[in-house]
């Protein structure tokens, strides 16, 4: 344990104090000396019991809480309720403190520095601390300090959780099949990410940019002169909090319009920008009039890269034939462990999950408790999703329930409905569709030794680099049957990450046209797999269909 010892001691007293002391030896902490202290009322239930600890323990285990109240492929609701619950406040810090960190990161006095600065805090967090202060044009500006000593204690209780999560995949069976140590690595990596104002800063201005034509998102400026890695300057946000009782009291029309714009901010950050902010709770959304919201907090974001993209593809094209088997198949691909699955109960419980949706459309369907219906199949079956996919959960969870508390008819179905069918009519063409359905194959040997014919004229069309053209009235099944597919899909998250991968294809030189020929003559890649199953099913709906 190293120079830590303190620090394990107080972690392991902390967690006997709170009803944990049965879990110390799986945690590798049972040799150590406990210390006394009161018990907690034994009316409390064990998840709130979690909570309190976490929150006893300080930033780096309520930020740990804090995320995985976002895992519902890992913990069962009432774990995630209570964790949701978790609080990162912190006392503040005095205000000499904080302007003597402000001199020595900007090598100026906060008068020199600025033209007004306010010493009371605008808000006091376990990882920083905002106060409010104009430049010297008069723009009004936040900014952001790190709190003295928080990297320090962060990279301790990093190093620490690290050690318990080795120490918990020896010695607790009942976690086997989840990647403690993996998680913990990834969670490391998102907590030193938002230490880090220079990250944030570059994370507003992309941000930015995505939504630089979209008059109804304001992202605030960043200031990067007066920003460092411990100080961040970015743009001050008038208006009021999304859920404050003033925009409540709002008419109906009015809400439903914030609603909306809410929304479809989200859809556009998922289905066209492939990167999301990973906490878009009320409290980080300002109205600034009826027509335009302002965004803030930008620490904790996410990505959906190229390969994740080709995961989700495969159980999107799964689900788009119907098959359990291959749904199954593709949900273990996806996770990022690897447990021994019972894939017949899990193809059955796919089947009742499927039956559930099956025939109606997305925009009659609440995302919120699908999400939760598929999440908890997952982790019944011992299944875990990348961290990028729990994120985009928590992000469609909050959205849908913000929306719901503007308007109680909102329903996030209608806006992802129409937005994928206008992004996938306006971004389809010949060679993007060839390389989503190529990134989508199921199995080879389920197309046998006979390619339909279809797939043979098109590979000597490639071969001899004749462009193939599409009309838009051509993909209306493909997206109708998108759409469906929808249905029985989580959130529409799946069909959000397959339609941005539309848009991605560069031009594929004649050499690797070649190539690709060859891997789906020999029978070896996915993209035989797909494009055979692709064209024999338009086959099968068409009669014969066209080119």
């Amino acid at each position: 344990m190293g120079n830590h010892f303190e620090r394990y001691a107080e972690v392991a007293e902390i967690l006997a104090r709170h009803g944990f002391g049965s879990l110390l030896a799986k945690l590798g902490l049972g040799r150590i000396h406990l210390g006394s202290g009161p018990w907690l009322p034994d009316d409390l239930s064990n998840p709130e019991r979690l909570r309190r600890a976490l929150e006893e323990l300080g930033p780096t285990f309520i930020k740990l809480g804090q995320v995985l109240s976002t895992r519902p492929d890992i913990l069962p609701p009432d774990y995630l309720g209570a964790l949701s619950k978790l609080q990162s406040g912190a006392p503040e810090v005095p205000a000499e403190i904080i302007t003597s960190l402000i001199e020595q990161e900007l090598g100026g006095t906060t008068k020199e520095l600025f033209k007004t600065f306010s010493t009371t805090p605008l808000a006091s967090a376990s990882i920083g601390q905002a106060h409010a202060a104009t430049l010297h044009d008069g723009t009004a500006v936040v900014i952001k300090v790190r709190r003295p000593g928080v990297v320090a204690q962060v990279q301790e209780d990093l190093e620490i959780l690290q050690n318990l999560a080795h120490q918990a995949a020896r010695n607790w069976t009942a976690l086997a099949d989840y990647n403690l140590e993996a998680i913990a690595a990834e969670f490391s990596a998102t907590l030193r990410a938002e230490l880090d104002y220079l990250q944030e800063g570059r994370n507003a201005e992309r941000f930015a940019r995505n939504f630089a034509n979209d008059p109804s998102i304001h992202i605030p400026r960043i200031f990067w002169s007066t920003t460092t890695s411990r100080v961040l300057t970015i743009e001050r946000i008038f208006g009021l909090k999304i859920d404050d009782v003033e925009v409540l009291a709002m008419p109906d029309l009015e809400r439903t319009r914030l609603a909306d714009l809410a929304a479809k901010a989200a859809v556009k950050m998922i289905f066209e920008d492939g990167f999301f902010h990973a906490d878009p709770h009320p409290g980080n959304l300002f109205v600034e009039s009826t027509s335009r919201i302002a965004l803030i907090d930008f620490g904790m974001v996410g990505e959906i890269d190229n390969e994740l993209q080709g995961h989700l593809g495969k159980l999107l094209l799964a689900f788009s034939v119907d098959d359990p088997d291959h749904i199954a198949r593709a949900l273990l691909e996806l996770s990022i462990n690897r447990p021994t699955a019972d894939r017949g109960r899990l193809r059955q419980d796919i089947l009742r999950f499927m039956r559930l949706y099956q025939g109606r459309p997305l925009g009659q369907i609440e995302i919120s408790p699908l999400v939760t219906q598929m999440l908890a199949l997952l982790r019944n079956h011992h299944l875990q999703l990348p961290s990028e996919i729990a994120m985009l959960t928590k992000m469609i969870f909050m959205t849908e329930g913000l929306g719901a508390r503007l308007n109680p008819s909102f329903n996030l179905g209608t806006v992802v409905k129409p937005y994928a069918r206008r992004l996938a009519l306006a971004r389809a063409t010949p060679r993007t569709l060839f390389h989503n359905l190529s990134q989508m194959g199921l199995d080879v040997a389920d197309l046998g030794a006979n390619l339909p014919e279809k797939l043979r004229k098109l590979l000597d069309l490639l071969d001899d680099g004749v462009e193939v053209h599409l009309r838009s009235e051509e993909l209306v099944p493909l997206v109708t049957r998108a759409e469906r597919i929808g249905n029985r899909l989580v959130a529409g998250v799946i069909i959000a990450a397959f339609v941005r991968g539309i848009g991605e294809l560069t031009a594929a030189d004649q050499g690797r046209l070649k190539a690709w020929q060859n891997t789906l003559v020999t029978g070896g890649a996915g993209a035989v797999t797909v494009l055979g199953g692709y064209l024999a099913w338009t086959a099968r709906r068409s009669g014969g269909g066209k080119r």
